[in-house]
């Protein structure tokens, strides 16, 4: 039982050095956003406005450069060179790059095809290379002469990481989520109640690693052939599930813990307006029993919705703010779905409370967050 209590510390530090160095702007991008959209919502902004466009830019960039934030997250955290773990998200979302792979072209390296990916908004590609950087990086000190270690080691580090993060470290994201919405598909034509439970509880851990990017063009190209979409309106008790699990959180955490409580209350507003990074990353990925009872509570959301055969008639994230989209002959049942996961995650999760508070370390500092 001590091995597993270290082990779990040491990812728990591990995600806080990641990500609470972000949170904030993670959550301030995350508001912005949502204002943005529901201003336009009331027709007190056109889209086709500057201050629309500028705003959404600042608050949508943040999401879609998120591998460049978290190199630099990493790379303090295990101790790489900033600049050269810089390298790897300027090669990741190279425009020309960017477009070949998420368009499915086929690019070879060296007679090896490069697998197509979503590399905007992902987590897990950045991450491994930036951890096998570290290792790559410790013979290269050791090895090279110090006369020319200074552009030889780029050059050397270069040529090993961004390979295999393109061959396999980007592709990973993509294959699990191809997967899981295989599955559903599956699942969906036998029975929707199970497979909207199915996708409910996998939909925000497929966000925490970017994969859930694969039912974009999933559920855009439903909307294109059929006019309607029945994927997405499964995915918005998941969304609220987050937001009860993290007012539980808040309430959880202890009086000492005061910028967790404060981080786990912004993380619940945000995900009230349908934007969850801000509560994977900071509060539930850290504490496991949140983040099941988040995902149960999805789970729920996820089978009311697919027995009500809700449909969505344009391509909108679920939440209260966009659920004009999903007018259909469901819709109450949907708005039902989220309004039901909210009190479902907020009370798995506080039911658990001492558990919960036994696996935070104390007292949570900043120091607390960066691995030694």
């Amino acid at each position: 039982m001590k091995e597993k209590k270290k082990l779990y510390q040491t990812v728990t530090e591990q995600i806080s050095g990641l990500f609470v160095p972000i949170i904030n702007y993670l959550t301030a991008a995350s508001l912005i956003k949502c204002i943005v959209i529901l201003l336009a919502q009331f027709h007190v902004l056109s889209e086709g406005s500057g201050v629309y466009q500028i705003f959404f830019a600042v608050s949508d960039g943040f999401f879609y450069f998120l591998p460049f934030f978290l190199a630099i997250t990493a790379s303090k955290q295990w101790k790489t060179d900033l600049f050269l773990s810089l390298f790897i998200p300027v090669a990741m979302l190279y425009p020309d790059i960017l477009a070949a792979l998420e368009h499915k072209q086929t690019l070879s390296f060296f007679g090896l095809t490069i697998q197509p990916a979503i590399y905007h908004s992902s987590v897990i590609p950045v991450l491994l290379a930036v951890g096998l950087l570290y290792f790559v990086e410790k013979p290269c000190d050791r090895f090279i002469p110090e006369a020319i270690r200074g552009f030889l080691k780029p050059m050397v580090c270069a040529l090993i990481v961004l390979p295999v993060t393109f061959l396999l470290f980007g592709p990973i994201g993509s294959w699990i989520g191809n997967f899981l919405t295989e599955l559903f598909n599956l699942l969906y034509n036998r029975n929707p109640i199970v497979a909207g439970a199915f996708m409910g509880f996998f939909i925000q851990p497929m966000v925490a690693i970017g994969a859930q990017w694969s039912v974009v063009p999933v559920s855009m190209g439903n909307i294109m052939t059929q006019g309607y979409d029945i994927l997405l309106p499964l995915l918005g008790g998941a969304v609220y599930g987050q937001c009860g699990a993290c007012l539980a959180m808040a309430l959880i955490y202890r009086k000492e813990q005061k910028e967790q409580r404060q981080i786990a209350y912004q993380a619940a507003l945000s995900a009230a307006l349908g934007v969850t990074e801000p509560s994977l990353y900071g509060v539930t990925l850290r504490a496991p029993r949140a983040m099941l009872s988040a995902c149960a509570a999805g789970a729920v959301g996820g089978a009311i919705a697919g027995a009500a055969g809700v449909h969505c008639t344009s391509f909108a994230f679920p939440s209260f703010l966009t659920c004009v989209a999903y007018v259909s002959p469901g819709f109450v049942f949907f708005l039902v779905s989220m309004a039901i996961a909210l009190p479902i995650g907020f009370c798995l999760t506080y039911l658990q409370k001492n558990a919960i508070r036994k696996g935070i370390p104390m007292p949570l500092t900043e120091d607390a967050t960066v691995t030694k």
